[in-house]
């Protein structure tokens, strides 16, 4: 897989956590709501890291090829900035709440 396909990849996760579509399909009772994506994106993350595990127990093992372990090295990579950046904003959006005079 090269580096743009990579790119693709995680263009096209970050556009369906984060499509309008998505918190606007069913009810707000349904539970569409930012943590849910968040948790959605946490767990997404969590599946990555667990594949990029496995493909380095199987390439330390012979039974997988270099470019399938540096592939799912840089997915999770990719994940793990994603989530660091939205975790900056929610900080940064808390913090200019919290000096918001009432």
């Amino acid at each position: 897989m090269s580096t743009s396909s990579i790119a693709a990849n995680a263009y096209a996760t970050a556009a369906r956590l984060f499509s309008p579509s998505a918190g606007a399909s069913g009810s707000a009772g349904q539970g569409n709501g930012f943590g849910d994506m968040l948790r959605s994106a946490v767990q997404s993350l969590d599946q990555t890291a667990r594949t990029t595990d496995q493909r380095s127990r199987a390439m330390a093992n012979g039974r997988a090829d270099l470019i399938d372990v540096v592939t799912a090295v840089a997915e999770t990579e990719v994940a793990i900035e994603s989530l660091v950046a939205v975790r900056d904003k929610v900080v940064q959006s808390y913090d200019e709440i919290m000096r918001m005079q009432i």
